[in-house]
């Protein structure tokens, strides 16, 4: 057992404290069981019902800790920039000027309560789309102990340990169950196995552990989350809400989640600011203090580079972006409950898929039927429709996929009038076949055997061939064999039908009946692929993003759909293999791998890793209980609104349409938001140590701040209310065609390249203030100056720099934006006309000023747009 959880040996993620006692309960005989629960077949009381209701609790799913609104308040305060916007408001505080940490303390609720608010929608959205508390299940209760039981509805959210649940076809279950008795019941838990067909349940006792076998698989045990597909049972309810098995997965996998995509870029670029911080401020402390020997005044500069480098508004911008990549989402029925997953999204380069339900339409069709030598013949489909016709045994998926399309042709009237049901050997796990017998003319019965070729064929003596009976030779044999695995590569479920006309008899049949058979051919069925799968396939590796497929179904059946949505088929590997590599070598087969088959819980985990070891950014799309653990695993984790609440409250991202094609939309809106994202980064990061230099520079050669650090918060609050636009702002195609993560690496030399070149033209401005203008004598003339300067160079060069195209001409900025700007760019300059302009320290400017703003913002716009270009030449990453 490793440390995750994992059972490597078997795939599973099996919580010991809840296996144990399950096993138990599965190899106990059922009067064992009832003494256990303290239950009756007769069921509980109503008084000990409520009783036991009150000391369990409500059955409901398990809610993930971090749906609490503390749990989320907790997560928008970890932020390092919103770390580093708190410690600068207590230094503010801690130099006496309270209006700089008024305004830090406001940047930081913005951002927080932005966040909190955003998150709180999608979460309440999420919450919406659970049904199971709204359902009920019935139940065998007694009004007190004299009285005698009778079935009623409850809702699932009463169900308690002790209560005998009566199952039917079509009832979802609520709680984990042992069998007490039952009628050919067949139970969907592919929400757990992953295994798309139904499995058969007994009140058997069987030995698991001897079996090989996974809890799951116990013949007698029936998971909540599961659905009846055929047959009626009544089972005991042995566990509900927290308790059952698929509740410990759920808890297994909350302790998962490792840090994703986003939070590793956002930790990185915050951290990388912070050590630029720490280098440069007390640099700035002891020059400025040496330099005037005015220790209180370096003090004062020293905040003023701290203010200046930092970029106060980005968890506001951030949560922007991602309220807005929310919304637009939104709009294409994708609800997103972890806000940061959208620009996970983004970075995906790997998009894991579960094949039934997403790929296919998660049902089966009829193909066709054929004789041994592969030729169509309808009559084959006819003997197979007759044996599940006249079955009194509840139908499985092929044979109703086969009635409904024989029942469009009249089949139901022409077989009640051409014949009768004489007997019928129940299926049996064991024997993976089953016979009825029926009598279409007086003195003549007719037995048809249908089930796996591979348990049906070794019964038959004889095939029908040419409209003869003749002898079932070697030849024959093998031809046959080998057109079962030509169905079976193609994906196809397959039906062997065999008859064996006789005599009438009164004596019942039995098995032993089973014998010297004629063969006479195959059915085929298909769980059909999507229409939208392949383009979506196609679609999504436009992006740059790989489709791979896992799923608990065989390597065959995997192979064929993969090949049909254009997925490598040939490069695949089963559980059974990955159990034997090592999680080292895994890292390597996963990324060369494109399909993975017969698959546990545990396995889908490992696999996720081992691609995120790799330095893949994986999505994963599934939605059964058995994948909450990849869910959580993955960078970004997708569910639909029809999976299991254990998978949507897993999920970062939840599916209204469950579409490749809305995946794909979606990964393009997580670009979009980082791109949009990333350009407020860099070019503020940019903007902000260039600022810094400036005030490094000043502090050696004048006698007063040249500007103070309120005004570089006002500054920076202007320039930063004008980039809440940027969320609207239009994102290069090129851009969008490939995965997208927070490029720290590149960072810090794009701050040193247009930082410096933005100081340059901060130096040539404090010069012509200081010598054209002389603002030398006056402090406040020099504030207001280069307040106006910073921010409309810092507002002109966002459009310079927010893509590598020519702003005039090619993929220009968005109307809003260039509004916002405009709008900021306004109010710095009357500002200094204003009653502000004294609380600001700062004084109006000579008219004659904005012809220099006028050379300085050309010249400064040209100049940036020729080193972009030279930048980009050198092949440097852009956003």
């Amino acid at each position: 057992m490793t440390s995750t959880g994992i059972n490597r040996s078997a795939g599973r993620l099996d919580a010991a404290d809840h296996v144990g006692p399950l096993r138990e309960l599965a190899e106990a005989p059922v009067f064992t069981v009832l003494q256990q629960v303290a239950a009756t077949p007769r069921g509980l009381t109503e008084a000990q019902a409520a009783d036991r209701l009150h000391r369990h609790g409500d059955n409901l799913p398990p809610t993930l800790s971090e749906d609490g609104f503390l749990a989320r308040l907790t997560a928008a305060l970890r932020s390092p920039f919103v770390a580093l916007l708190s410690v600068l408001a207590v230094v503010f505080v801690a130099v006496g000027d309270p209006r700089g940490s008024t305004t830090v303390a406001v940047m930081v609720v913005l951002a927080v309560g932005l966040r909190l608010w955003q998150q709180t929608r999608s979460v309440r959205a999420t919450r919406q789309l659970r049904t199971l508390a709204t359902a009920t299940t019935t139940v065998r209760r007694r009004a007190d102990d004299l009285a005698e039981p009778l079935e009623r509805e409850v809702p699932v959210s009463d169900l308690v340990p002790g209560d005998v649940v009566v199952l039917r076809a079509g009832d979802v279950v609520a709680a984990d169950l042992r069998v007490l008795s039952c009628s050919d019941l067949l139970v969907d838990q592919s929400v757990l196995s992953g295994e798309a067909l139904p499995v058969r349940k007994s009140a058997t006792v069987a030995d698991c552990a001897a079996a090989g076998t996974g809890i799951v698989d116990s013949a007698s045990l029936c998971f909540a989350g599961s659905a009846v597909v055929a047959g009626s049972a009544t089972a005991v309810v042995v566990a509900t809400g927290n308790q059952t098995y698929g509740a410990s997965l759920a808890r297994d996998a909350a302790r998962l989640r490792p840090e994703s995509s986003f939070d590793t870029g956002v930790r990185t670029v915050g951290w990388t600011l912070i050590r630029f911080m720490l280098v440069l401020v007390p640099i700035v402390f002891v020059v400025s203090g040496a330099v005037s020997g005015i220790w209180p005044q370096a003090a004062m500069f020293a905040v003023a580079v701290a203010v200046g480098l930092t970029p106060e508004m980005l968890p506001v911008i951030v949560t922007s972006n991602l309220a807005r990549g929310a919304t637009r989402l939104a709009r294409e029925r994708v609800v997103v409950s972890r806000l940061n997953a959208i620009q996970d999204l983004g970075a995906v380069e790997v998009l894991c898929v579960d094949k039934t339900g997403t790929l296919t339409e998660d049902r089966v069709v009829y193909a066709n039927s054929i004789d041994v030598t592969g030729r169509i013949d309808d009559g084959v489909a006819e003997f197979a429709y007759l044996a599940a016709f006249f079955a009194d045994e509840s139908h499985d998926r092929l044979d109703t996929a086969m009635c409904e399309m024989l029942a469009e042709q009249g089949m139901p009237l022409l077989a009640e009038a051409a014949f009768d049901k004489v007997d019928e050997i129940a299926f049996d796990p064991a024997r993976r076949r089953s016979s009825v017998v029926v009598r279409r003319q007086p003195g003549e019965h007719l037995l048809i055997c249908k089930g796996d070729p591979d348990r049906v064929l070794p019964r038959c003596s004889r095939v029908w061939l040419d409209q003869a009976d003749v002898a079932l030779g070697d030849d024959i044999r093998l031809e046959a064999d080998d057109l079962v695995q030509a169905y079976r590569k193609q994906g196809m479920r397959v039906l062997a039908v065999a008859v064996k006309p006789g005599p009438a008899r009164l004596e019942h049949y039995c098995e032993n009946d089973e014998t010297d058979l004629v063969l006479a051919g195959f059915v085929g069925f298909v769980d059909p692929v999507r229409a939208s799968a392949a383009p979506a396939v196609g679609e999504l590796a436009d992006c740059g993003v790989e489709v791979k497929v896992l799923t608990g179904d065989s390597a065959i059946v995997a192979r064929q759909v993969a090949g049909q949505i254009g997925v490598d088929p040939e490069r695949v590997l089963v559980g059974a293999q990955i159990d034997r590599i090592s999680d080292h070598r895994l890292t390597a087969v996963a990324a060369g791998t494109s399909v993975f088959a017969e698959l546990g819980p545990g396995h889908k985990v490992r696999i996720v890793t081992a691609l995120r070891q790799h330095g893949c950014a994986v999505g994963f799309l599934g939605d059964g209980v058995n994948d909450v653990a990849a869910l959580r695993t993955a960078d970004a984790g997708i569910a639909a609104d029809t999976a299991t609440d254990a998978a949507k409250d897993a999920a970062d991202v939840i599916l209204l349409d469950k579409d490749l094609e809305v995946v794909a939309r979606a990964v393009i809106e997580g670009r979009r938001t980082l791109a949009n994202t990333m350009k407020y980064v860099k070019i503020t990061a940019a903007s902000n140590f260039g600022n810094v230099l400036s005030v490094l520079a000043a502090s050696v050669f004048l006698p007063f701040l040249p500007m103070l650090p309120v005004q570089l918060m006002v500054q920076n609050l202007l320039y930063d209310v004008a980039q809440l636009a940027l969320p609207w702002d239009r994102v290069e195609r090129d851009y969008l065609r490939a995965p997208r993560r927070w490029p720290s690496d590149g960072l810090v030399g794009f701050m040193v390249v247009f930082g410096v070149l933005s100081s340059i033209f901060d130096l040539a401005t404090f010069a012509m203030l200081w010598w054209v203008f002389g603002a030398g004598q006056n402090p406040a003339m020099f504030h207001a100056g280069w307040f106006v300067e910073g921010l409309l160079t810092q507002l002109a060069v966002v459009l310079v720099l927010r893509s590598k195209a020519v702003p005039w001409r090619g993929d220009r900025s968005a109307r809003v934006v260039v509004a916002a700007s405009a709008a900021a760019a306004s109010v710095g300059l009357v500002l200094g006309f204003t009653p502000l302009a004294g609380l600001l320290d700062m004084s109006p400017l000579p008219m004659t000023y904005a012809l220099w703003l006028i050379a300085v913002l050309a010249v400064y716009g040209l100049a940036a747009h020729a080193v972009k270009n030279r930048y980009l030449r050198r092949q440097r990453s852009w956003l």
